[in-house]
């Protein structure tokens, strides 16, 4: 059973950086593409970054792109979302996906990812 478990989240000022961690008890995270996505109050949920399992390739969205990165570490079979210049409009509940299928360029799409973590709280103040 994949269970994804978020960490990392918290309160910061405006220009902090953050580092998520998604985590996973089996072997999941180094298997599979792996999707950031974030929901802000009253908006729908959004992609923020993707990482395929062949070649790492990465996506970012148009709003974080060079203000965030993410990586993963196969070893502790857990991606990372860090987080840069962080600016109040990056105030979300922030989840990491698992996309099963496996592509060559990860999907922005969240309907292809399979399995969500519960997420965790991220809060820019200006």
């Amino acid at each position: 059973q994949v269970q994804l478990v978020e960490s990392g989240g918290g309160l910061v000022q405006a220009g902090d950086s953050l580092r998520l961690s998604c985590a996973d008890s089996g072997r999941t995270l180094s298997t599979y593409d792996v999707g950031w996505f974030r929901q802000a109050p009253g908006k729908v949920r959004e992609f923020v970054a993707g990482i395929t399992l062949h070649d790492d390739n990465v996506r970012y969205a148009d709003s974080v792109m060079g203000r965030f990165t993410i990586s993963r570490d196969s070893a502790k079979n857990t991606v990372y979302l860090q987080m840069y210049s962080l600016k109040p409009e990056d105030t979300a509940v922030y989840y990491c996906a698992v996309e099963t299928w496996g592509r060559r360029y990860p999907t922005n799409f969240e309907t292809e990812y399979d399995y969500w973590g519960q997420g965790t709280q991220v809060t820019v103040s200006s």
